[in-house]
């Protein structure tokens, strides 16, 4: 199940065969569809909940039924399926696939320490030359205001917390929905003391069997579904030939209209109920990358559209025959299951609905880890529950508080009216945010006329946000948990981007200059250790302050000294072999380097042991291919400051792909470079100077290399080092506002952002840094 290996990322363009395709779109069911194919059991409930009546002319339940149907071939199929499941970042969907494709065609990215060389990235590249584009108004006036930039990424939280609102409402109300099958079975007394119950035990077993990973019971989910999917399509059939043959009448939109003529304002304010047919739609975008576009799109076309709508108007057809409904679980799901199978209905609909649970708790866990790849939440421990299967990651802190709040929800809530409402409004803010988004991506990326983005802005917009403003007017009936979710969620997201952001600018107005570190020496009383000394910063050239504070403190460093930038790139992966940039920092003999090692908001962050061996492999690597130029201490020249970066990369990164092929752009034409051999670089000039670049091909085969003396010396000293054992330097910042800052802003650092620091992870536990070889220089930031 999901395919996805470290460097799948390169095979996105590949055809997938039939057989392929069709095992694909059958996985798909388990783990897109999970979410949307358990809508039945809480839709017509929720929509005649108390706005609303069933009454003997049927007029209330057909015109639910055609707006049901219009709704779901609007939505998933066409907006979805046809349109954005084709906005794809690399063949990566969702909210940051969208924001990132839309920063890499236009300057509106807010991400620090941005290079010329991250623009080389293979997975960046553009669809046509930026200069055929500078044109487009709508591009020229988003760069030109900054407050657009911030806009922008504002709507992307807004987005994101809705999603993880989603995480919470989703498992409660369906969990709830199903379990709530009990019903017909019991006494009122009785059920009423056993489906909130029932309901928690099983949200809270689903909740503690996280930490094993989906892939454990994976196997699992998509014939889970599929026999949901199936049965429903059976009752369906079943309820529409023996009650209302008639019934698919009511797909009309004449239904529509005679619905809102005799319901009026009670019939606008039930869309909320309606609405809840298309939860889990987004999925379909944000699972792309775990399958394909044609995986998708078979599966919905052929399985999941037909089963849903059948089932609706099965609902539909008994509905329409049964018109004494004394309690609110005579208009639910079940009311509509014949009694000798309901038991065995009500087992599958759990399954289902534990496996809809799933996704959206997996899809809350990988949104958030994008998040803190980009700097809008703070650090979280991300555990990877596979080695095989790349996404399938588990944060054990996010897990136990969406455990509570959700068995909150369904203690607090006992009904699938509030969190209906509650997981409506959700719902439907991601959709409008994905429709906004998608309109941008049209005229950036697809450089479509801004006429025709708008025309889809329009006419999807304007359904979303009918129906937005009848789940907002249910905002003290449930809809105020995810709006309460999401200012709470994107006030934290908010504080912990500004204040990294204003960290960095400080580091960037308190760096070292470069004579200072060559100054250093014995006459200053400096002395330098064995081992090698690993300075975590995030500035991508000069001196970090907290190195020198370090050095001041502690008057002595490591004989190879390397200065590590962990960042991240505004693209989903970043392929092995262009992920460190490595270069010197003053002269051969200083045993100084910089590395900077990129990831894409999707990649897995390697262990602290996979990194330190692969991060010497490449210094490595850097030092033989430094010997093909001249290296000599008289070429050095302290005027042009630190030597361009050298992309570094090597075949054991690139299996399975002997043909990769990285096209670099350059001014005024371009190149395709291959790299068979085991070195592969490209020279990059630092950020700031004219873009050059110098291609090497040396295939170094060990012994088959006569290396230089001095080649030879610097590489025995670097294993030396690694003998001697690795010191990690971090810095430990504390944070205030400066003198004379407004309310807010003191608020929001002095308190917020030092409260989220405080509990925390910190840069260690992320980082996976042994203890043992720690070091922390203080640092006190004034912002």
């Amino acid at each position: 199940m999901m395919d996805l290996e470290l460097g799948k990322s390169f095979e996105s363009p590949k055809k997938h065969s039939w057989k392929s395709t069709l095992l694909l779109a059958y996985q798909s069911l388990g783990v897109v569809y999970g979410d949307l194919s358990i809508s039945p059991l809480y839709v017509f409930k929720s929509t005649f909940a108390e706005d609303i009546t069933h009454s003997e002319t049927n007029e209330e339940i057909f015109g639910v039924l055609s707006f049901v149907f219009w709704t779901l071939t609007l939505v998933p199929l066409l907006k979805y399926v046809f349109i954005v499941l084709r906005a794809d970042d690399n063949g990566e969907g969702g909210t940051f696939a969208l924001y990132s494709s839309i920063c890499r065609h236009a300057n509106v990215c807010l991400l620090p320490n941005r290079q010329v060389a991250d623009e080389e990235v293979s997975t960046y590249k553009l669809e046509a030359p930026p200069e055929k584009n500078n044109g487009s108004w709508v591009k020229i006036c988003l760069e030109k205001h900054k407050k657009l930039h911030t806009a922008l990424l504002v709507v992307v939280m807004l987005g994101t917390c809705m999603v993880i609102g989603d995480g919470v409402l989703t498992p409660a109300i369906s969990v709830f929905s199903a379990v709530s099958g009990l019903e017909l079975s019991m006494s009122k007394d009785h059920h009423e003391y056993a489906v909130v119950p029932i309901t928690c035990f099983v949200i809270i077993c689903l909740f503690a069997l996280q930490h094993f990973g989906t892939h454990q019971v994976g196997f699992l989910f998509a014939p889970v579904v599929l026999a949901w999917l199936l049965g429903i399509s059976a009752l369906g059939i079943y309820n529409i030939v023996h009650w209302n043959p008639h019934v698919y009448q009511a797909l009309s939109p004449y239904y529509m209209l005679r619905f809102l003529k005799k319901t009026k304002k009670g019939g606008w304010m039930s869309l909320g109920g309606i609405l809840l047919c298309i939860t889990g739609s987004e999925a379909m975008f944000a699972d792309l990358g775990h399958f394909s576009y044609a995986a998708i799109q078979i599966a919905f076309t052929t399985v999941v559209y037909p089963a849903l709508i059948l089932a609706y108007m099965g609902q539909a057809a008994y509905l329409s025959r049964h018109h004494k409904i004394y309690t609110s679980y005579q208009i639910g799901f079940y009311a509509s299951v014949p009694e000798s199978v309901r038991w065995a209905v009500l087992m599958v609909a759990i399954l289902a609905s534990v496996v809809g649970s799933q996704a959206i708790i997996s899809g809350t866990f990988s949104i958030i880890n994008q998040s803190q790849s980009l700097g809008c939440f703070p650090r979280v421990k991300v555990v990877h529950t596979s080695d095989k299967i790349h996404g399938q990651i588990y944060i054990p802190e996010i897990n136990w508080m969406l455990m509570i709040l959700c068995v909150a929800v369904a203690v607090g809530f006992r009904n699938t009216k509030h969190m209906g409402n509650a997981s409506g409004l959700a719902v439907i803010t991601v959709m409008l945010v994905t429709t906004s988004l998608t309109s941008l991506v049209m005229i950036l990326c697809w450089h479509k006329p801004p006429l025709l983005a708008l025309a889809f802005f329009l006419f999807f917009g304007s359904i979303e946000a009918l129906y937005f403003s009848a789940s907002l007017i249910k905002f003290l009936e449930g809809a105020w948990l995810p709006v309460l979710l999401a200012f709470f969620l994107m006030t934290i997201m908010y504080v912990w981007h500004y204040a990294t952001i204003k960290k960095y600018e400080f580091d960037l107005h308190n760096k070292v200059s470069l004579d200072w570190l060559l100054a250093l020496g014995d006459k200053l009383g400096i002395v330098r250790v064995p081992g090698i000394g690993l300075v975590y910063t995030g500035l991508i050239s000069g001196i970090p302050a907290n190195f020198s504070r370090f050095v001041t403190n502690l008057p002595a460093f490591h004989r190879i000294l390397v200065f590590v930038c962990i960042k991240s790139v505004p693209v989903p992966y970043v392929p092995p072999a262009e992920r460190y940039l490595v270069g010197r920092v003053g002269p051969p003999s200083h045993r100084s380097y910089r590395c900077i090692a990129r990831y894409g908001y999707r990649d897995v962050h390697q262990d602290i042991d996979s990194f330190e061996s692969e991060l010497i492999a490449r210094l490595a690597d850097f030092i033989k291919l430094d010997s093909s130029y001249d290296t000599c201490e008289s070429s050095y020249s302290v005027e042009r400051g630190e030597r361009g970066l050298t992309v570094i990369g090597s075949s054991s990164s690139l299996i399975g792909h002997p043909n990769f092929e990285i096209d670099v752009s350059m001014a005024p034409s371009s190149a395709s470079v291959e790299f068979p051999g085991d070195v592969n670089s490209a020279e990059l000039e630092p950020v700031g100077n004219e873009k050059r670049m110098r291609f090497f091909m040396d295939d170094y085969q060990g012994s088959d290399l006569e290396l230089e003396d001095k080649v030879s010396e610097e590489l025995e000293e670097l294993c030396a080092a690694q003998e001697a054992g690795m010191a990690f330097i971090l810095g430990h910042s504390h944070v205030r506002a400066k003198p004379g800052s407004s309310f807010l802003r003191k608020l929001a650092i002095d308190f917020g952002y030092n409260f989220l620091r405080r509990n925390c992870r910190g840069p260690d536990v992320v980082l996976r840094v042994p203890p043992a070889s720690l070091l922390e220089v203080g640092m006190v930031y004034v912002l």
